[in-house]
């Protein structure tokens, strides 16, 4: 997708870790796959191996620590685009709500009022579809807490379809993936500054 002297960016599946996992069977990841291609890649940022999307990797040390701190900073641009059940009444809107690791069920998070990290999630209506009863949004994450945009929107009350874990078992059944896709990311070049952009259209 794209490749520069400081950064890699791939295309990752659904169904593919972006790092190993743990034991032999789970050491297949785009991590993995992109070291193979260019040793000096380092991990920058995590998708969930349900979603699929643009994944941004750094060349070499320097690279890594600059682009890491831009991610916590909120500096990087991200977008993904889902398709949830039910027809989303406004056009846009936020959801703020705190999340934190539902440590019996893990790997679940859960909305934590008292407990959990702050988390924010900006969307917008693309589409709604009134025969399928469902609504394509646009998702654009201003932190990046795990699962953070599956369980803000199931908060909201319109699950992705496709979501194994957070989905009622009729919603999951709608679909043979989870219908999350992180479709843009923009950031600044660690050497030059320029302002980068890539961008993947969602393959459903």
């Amino acid at each position: 997708m794209h490749v520069d002297r400081t950064c890699i960016v791939v295309d990752k599946p659904s169904g593919v870790l972006s790092v190993p996992g743990r034991g032999t069977h789970l050491q297949d990841c785009m991590a993995a796959r992109v070291q193979a291609l260019w040793p000096d890649a380092r991990v920058v940022h995590r998708l969930d191996m349900a979603t699929s999307g643009l994944l941004l990797f750094a060349r070499g040390a320097a690279a890594q620590r600059s682009l890491s701190d831009a991610f916590a900073k909120r500096k990087v641009h991200k977008r993904y685009v889902a398709v949830v059940h039910g027809l989303v009444a406004t056009d846009s809107g936020e959801i703020d709500l705190p999340l934190i690791t539902d440590w019996p069920n893990r790997p679940r998070q859960k909305v934590d009022a008292e407990h959990g990290k702050p988390s924010l999630t900006r969307w917008q209506v693309l589409s709604r579809d009134v025969v399928q009863h469902t609504t394509r949004l646009a998702l654009m994450p201003l932190t990046g807490r795990s699962h953070q945009l599956r369980v803000h929107l199931l908060a909201l009350g319109h699950p992705i379809l496709g979501d194994a874990l957070y989905a009622p078992a009729d919603v999951q059944a709608r679909a043979q993936r989870l219908l999350l896709h992180a479709e843009a990311l923009g950031w600044a070049c660690p050497e030059s500054g320029e302002q980068l952009r890539v961008e993947s259209p969602a393959p459903f």
